[in-house]
């Protein structure tokens, strides 16, 4: 019991916000973790409400501080926010993998760093939030989690097209194209990937449910690497 208190309290310190410890616990519980404890509660509904409140957040933030797009630019900056590649990044920068409740195979096959459970649980923690403190309280998490993503307007086509942006940065720093190597593992029906991308010679990795996610989550680390150096 005093461990859960003090992993409340640290993901609450994290999160900038006093999320009720039972919510918090349920956004924190994968299905797998779930169904290996005789079916306890987890977190697929909050994760529903989450995005929900996301988007809407996003999109009135949007709307309200940038008069001066169309309706086209603001779908696609939106979009690039509340991607899956964006939230996992979002959801690494808390360090919220290693808060989460998993089945013991998820668990050993890199659930922690999957983009899809990362961002579903972010989602979760958003809608726990609403639950517990408040629609204002849940607009301002969302507001403060993705702010650097919006503040930086050369992330958006990095976090919605992870390797055209890629591609296009090696193209100006006068590098190679990218290339490419993706590693599977784990059964059919739970297959984990991880892609490995270099340009000259930087590298880096990423982790997904399919090849297509592993090689974006790579993509957008060496982006940002790269973006740094440049």
């Amino acid at each position: 019991m005093a461990d859960a208190v003090i992993e409340h309290r640290v993901l609450s310190d994290k999160l900038g916000v006093d999320i009720d410890p039972e919510l918090l616990s349920v956004a924190l519980t994968h299905r797998s973790f779930a169904y290996e404890n005789g079916g306890i509660p987890h977190n697929e509904r909050l994760e529903f409400l989450g995005d929900s409140i996301l988007g809407q957040a996003v999109t009135v933030h949007l709307f309200v501080t940038h008069p001066e797009l169309e309706e086209g630019a603001l779908a696609k900056r939106r979009a690039s926010v509340v991607s899956t590649v964006a939230l996992a990044e979002v959801a690494r920068g808390i360090d919220l993998g290693a808060h989460l409740r998993l089945g013991r195979g998820e668990d050993q096959t890199g659930g922690r760093d999957k983009d899809s459970i990362l961002a579903d649980t972010m989602e979760a923690v958003i809608g726990a939030t609403f639950l517990s403190s408040g629609p204002e309280a849940a607009t301002a998490l969302v507001l403060r989690l993705v702010e650097p993503l919006m503040a930086d307007p050369d992330r958006y086509g990095a976090a919605m097209d992870p390797k055209t942006s890629l591609q296009e940065l090696a193209a100006r720093l006068t590098l190679a194209p990218p290339s490419y190597v993706v590693t599977a593992e784990g059964p059919d029906h739970n297959r984990v990937f991880t892609a490995t991308v270099s340009v000259g010679e930087a590298s880096a990795a990423g982790v997904g449910s399919s090849k297509k996610q592993a090689e974006m989550a790579a993509a957008l680390t060496l982006w940002r690497l790269l973006s740094d150096r440049a």
